[in-house]
């Protein structure tokens, strides 16, 4: 009958002691681990990707305050499935023992507000302990009511050697063949931190390998099984975005291999390379602005070779964009003026346009004064009407941009400071 278990219900710890990773949460004096022992559960968020342990822990825990077990999946479930949890852990209260009960709900973040609320009442009153799972950071994803009420457990990746313990204990209760080094190497990266991903694979394996009579697994047929290595990589969640941050301050760092490597793991994961080169144009004019013109331009034009080429051969123009775009000289003055801009507008009344910039396309208009004493600059000596003022009457200059130092925006500074000077010998503020 265990023979036909699946391997990762074989290998699931029964006690704390045998769960693998996480020792910075369940080592000896550490915060999960003293929640454990101190016999009083208390309602938490497990937050961490896929198959670093987070149903076992709730699992382990009920099991620790011999409580009864309800799990949730809010994939599937609905407030239905609450309302038969609530009725079960009233049950399991009030009979005969006085059981405890723990909630586990998993993907938590998929639950709405309205659904996420129905806990509330009954976490609050003591009825069950609560223990959603995430893998989606919960200050965007939990309510903030149900947040305040759980303590969140941040759960890692597991490392190589805490995968390397899972193909063991898989080897020695017979379930795995031997597993040669180099194969084991690229079956850990193949995991890519993630357990449930490593059960599952090592399951298809000792399928096959009994089938062809494969003992040890060779790197080369493991190869052949596994097909073309592809990272796990969730493209609507927060490592796809951490992902695209470390790509963009690594461009803002002027870092070009490290721009590089967060350009290809975006590919590699499945990232949509007109996605990528939306983000490049972004970074063109949120990093570089005019300190170098050339890099908006060069980001337009990657984007257009990519519509052109297609994948794959539109990647490398990408690539050679992100490249530029890491070595241009870095201003986020346009960036900061035109947020400053914003704000300033967003709180300030509407000011009339001075009667001097007004248009006056009819003779009514023009009666009125409207364009009158405008200084046409191209009719001013060196196309610059000094002393002339562009704002509205009563405002201060507000001084918005401010170029840096770096590319050129170095000779931007100079013009302004020269105009400003001409402004000055013509009694402008």
């Amino acid at each position: 009958m265990t023979a036909h278990m699946p391997l990762a219900e074989r290998l699931r710890p029964r006690t704390l002691g045998e769960v693998i990773g996480q020792q910075h949460m369940l080592g000896e004096g550490m915060a999960l681990r003293l929640a454990f022992e101190s016999g009083q559960p208390h309602s938490c968020i497990l937050w961490g990707p896929p198959g670093v342990g987070k149903t076992t822990i709730a699992r382990l825990m009920a099991d620790a305050f011999d409580a009864q077990f309800i799990s949730i999946s809010a994939v599937l479930g609905g407030i239905k499935d609450i309302r038969d949890a609530v009725d079960k852990a009233e049950a399991a209260r009030n009979g005969l023992h006085a059981q405890r009960t723990i909630l586990f709900v998993d993907e938590v973040h998929r639950f709405n507000k309205n659904q996420q609320d129905a806990f509330l009442p009954h976490v609050e009153s003591g009825l069950f302990t609560f223990i959603g799972a995430t893998t989606e950071n919960p200050s965007f994803e939990v309510n903030s009511a149900l947040l305040s009420r759980a303590a969140v457990y941040v759960l890692q990746p597991l490392n190589e050697d805490d995968l390397r313990q899972i193909v063991l204990r898989a080897q020695g209760i017979g379930a795995v063949p031997g597993i040669e080094a180099d194969a084991m190497a690229r079956l850990l990266s193949y995991a890519d931190g993630d357990a449930r991903r490593l059960l599952n694979t090592l399951e298809t394996l000792a399928m096959a390998a009994a089938r062809e009579k494969i003992d040890p697994v060779t790197d080369a047929w493991l190869l052949k099984v596994l097909g073309e290595r592809m990272r796990r990589y969730d493209k609507g969640g927060e490592q796809y975005y951490d992902t695209i941050s470390a790509l963009h301050k690594s461009v803002r760092g002027s870092d070009p291999d490290a721009a590089l490597y967060w350009f290809v793991r975006m590919l590699d994961g499945g990232a949509d390379p007109r996605y990528m080169a939306r983000r490049l144009i972004r970074m063109a004019s949120e990093d570089i602005g005019l300190a170098d013109p050339r890099a908006l331009r060069m980001a337009l034009d990657a984007a257009d070779v990519y519509e052109r080429l297609g994948s794959p051969e539109g990647e490398l123009t990408l690539a050679q964009c992100v490249i530029y775009l890491a070595m241009a000289p870095k201003s986020n003055a346009a960036y900061k003026a035109y947020n400053e801009a914003r704000a300033f507008v967003k709180k300030d009344g509407t000011r009339p346009v001075p009667m001097h910039l007004r248009n006056a396309p009819t003779k009514l208009m023009k009666d009125l004064d409207y364009g009158k004493g405008y200084r046409y600059a191209h009719n001013e000596d060196g196309g610059f009407a000094a002393g002339e003022s562009y704002l509205p009457e009563g405002m201060a200059e507000p001084g918005f941009y401010r170029p840096v130092a770096r590319g050129l925006e170095i000779k931007i500074s100079e013009k302004l400071t020269e105009l400003k000077r001409l402004n000055r010998e013509q009694g402008k503020p």
